[in-house]
């Protein structure tokens, strides 16, 4: 099915989305950082698995410091990856297959190699002077604030050139552009504009709530919950993060996007989810999809998970979409947490409850976080806040396509170690009719065959005794969702004749089911249709 950008409308209700780090995916040269080609030469991985859309982290011309959030080009792709031909080739297969393309916009900052940066810094009187975020020393000459970076120390470094301090939330080679000025939005406009009319099918917001600080650069207040977190969380943010002038700034992101017929906006945002609902707006539009961990932070037990996911969905305003997440580059593998079994039972959770599905690439092998060796450390924030547990590299390991050294990723030296645990590949997988792959694989086809189970209602049941249950419900269909959060057998009671669709151990087949009840196995989850036959 060839894909009309300018058609179905809010085609994201009823997609999986699929993220991808290109430099871990598949590399086709040898370097051992994957690449535009390799992506490619996988597209029909993509289609097999079933995934309506593909989102990547940055692809643009960067000296990839912190995984190419580092921009020195918004309109080149970085040479480590390929160019933009290549990238138009990507587009036009994607698009060819029916997959969707999203790219990740990185509106807060650039890298400092960037030419506005290097204008200006220069001097307080060129044009772009006023593009990043410049304040004078304090009296004794010291930093303006007590701002601090998440990568650790002052968020302010001195400019001898300009004899002032610019302001960077992240890596000191990652300066914030000044969103109150007018010629900035203008000019990530332009940007987005040049990736829209290429045929990019919408982005990925980075760091959405960052976009304006305090203008009066008032010191940040102590944390009362800081002791035992890393130094960066020593102060409440409340004056860098979630201002309430952001707001404005992602409605002009939006504004840009729905100017192009069916384009996606999603985004990173931060803090409790009571704060979720400002995202999406009122009467200005803001994200369409604010990114959603909460079965991510959730304790993993029945009660938990059923309280948060009854907080998430109370805190939407009228008409918002969901949006579920259960991994990404920036955290860790929620396989590592709650082991194969339960991940399993996740699987079915994500794609099976009201709202569009993210994972990321590995999530569909139930890969655990990869060891590192300290040697082999890439991600600056480990380097500068060492000793939290809090590395991403573990996440960002290249991909296991098979068990070969080198896991089919690249046939030189891959750019971060792979685990040694050589049985979670997808090759190995796609020959096991019950694995974990397959388990996923069938969900997103049972989602896609299930009206309900896309568009339906969501409707909680009592979970007691380690069983989460809830319904899916529309004007011809009623499908029960039955998940065993403990690793020992459980018993879950209904009313009404019912036919089993999935478990997650892959070995019932289609059948009707008691009347009653059904015995939970451990660690099994169950879709079960109402039988209208």
């Amino acid at each position: 099915m060839n894909v009309d950008s300018h058609d179905e409308g809010e085609w994201w209700r009823s997609a999986v989305i699929y993220e991808i780090a290109l430099i871990s995916f598949q590399d086709s040269n040898g370097d051992g950082k994957g690449d535009l080609a390799g992506l490619i030469a996988r597209i029909d991985y993509l289609k097999w698995l079933g995934v309506d859309a593909v989102w990547l982290t940055p692809i643009y011309k960067s000296p990839f410091r912190d995984l190419g959030y580092d921009i020195s080009d918004y309109r080149v792709i970085d040479p480590a990856f390929g160019c933009l031909d290549q990238f138009d080739e990507l587009l036009k297969a994607l698009h060819a297959e029916g997959i969707r393309l999203i790219l990740d916009l990185v509106p807060n900052h650039t890298a400092n190699d960037h030419k506005w940066f290097v204008e200006s810094s220069s001097s307080p009187h060129r044009a772009k002077a006023d593009w990043y975020i410049w304040a004078d020393a304090a009296e004794n000459g010291g930093p303006p604030n007590n701002w601090m970076s998440r990568f650790g120390g002052s968020a302010w470094e001195w400019c001898e050139a300009r004899r002032q301090y610019y302001y960077h939330s992240f890596l000191v080679e990652q300066p914030d552009l000044n969103w109150r000025n007018p010629q900035v939005r203008a000019a990530i406009a332009e940007v987005m504009r040049f990736w829209l009319d290429r045929g990019v099918d919408g982005f990925r917001v980075d760091a959405s709530a960052v976009l304006i600080k305090d203008v009066l650069l008032r010191d940040n207040p102590p944390n009362p919950d800081a002791a035992g977190k890393p130094p960066p969380q020593r102060h409440t943010p409340v004056f860098t993060d979630d201002r309430p002038e952001t707001m404005n700034c992602i409605e002009f992101i939006r504004e840009v996007i729905d100017s192009y017929p069916a384009r996606l906006l999603c985004g990173e945002v931060q803090g409790e989810t009571d704060r979720i609902g400002h995202f999406y707006g009122t009467e200005r539009p803001r994200l369409h999809l604010p990114l959603n961990f909460a079965l991510l932070d959730a304790s993993w037990e029945a009660l938990s998970l059923q309280a948060a996911i009854d907080a998430y969905f109370n805190a939407l305003p009228e008409h918002a979409w969901p949006v579920w997440v259960v991994g990404g580059h920036d955290k860790q593998r929620v396989a590592s947490k709650i082991g194969e079994a339960q991940m399993r039972v996740l699987a079915m959770l994500l794609m099976t409850l009201r709202g569009t599905p993210f994972f990321y690439m590995g999530d569909e092998i139930g890969r655990k976080r990869v060891s590192i060796p300290s040697d082999q450390v890439r991600d600056p924030f480990e380097k500068l806040v060492p000793g939290f547990g809090l590395c991403r590299d573990p996440e960002r390991a290249p991909m296991r396509w098979d068990d070969s050294p080198h896991g089919g990723f690249t046939t030189g030296i891959p750019w971060l170690p792979l685990e040694r645990d050589c049985g979670l590949n997808v090759t190995a997988q796609q020959s096991d009719d019950h694995s974990i792959l397959m388990l996923f694989r069938g969900l997103i086809a049972l989602r896609q065959e299930q009206e309900c189970l896309r568009q339906g209602r969501y409707v909680p049941l009592r979970s007691r005794d380690d069983v989460l249950a809830y319904k899916r419900t529309s004007a011809t269909n009623e499908i029960l969702v039955a998940l065993n959060i403990s690793a020992e057998p459980r018993k879950w009671h209904w009313q009404g004749r019912y036919r089993l669709l999935m478990s997650t151990y892959l070995d019932r087949s289609a059948q009707t089911l008691p009347e009653t009840s059904i015995l939970l196995r451990p660690n099994e989850g169950v879709v079960i249709a109402i039988d209208i036959g």
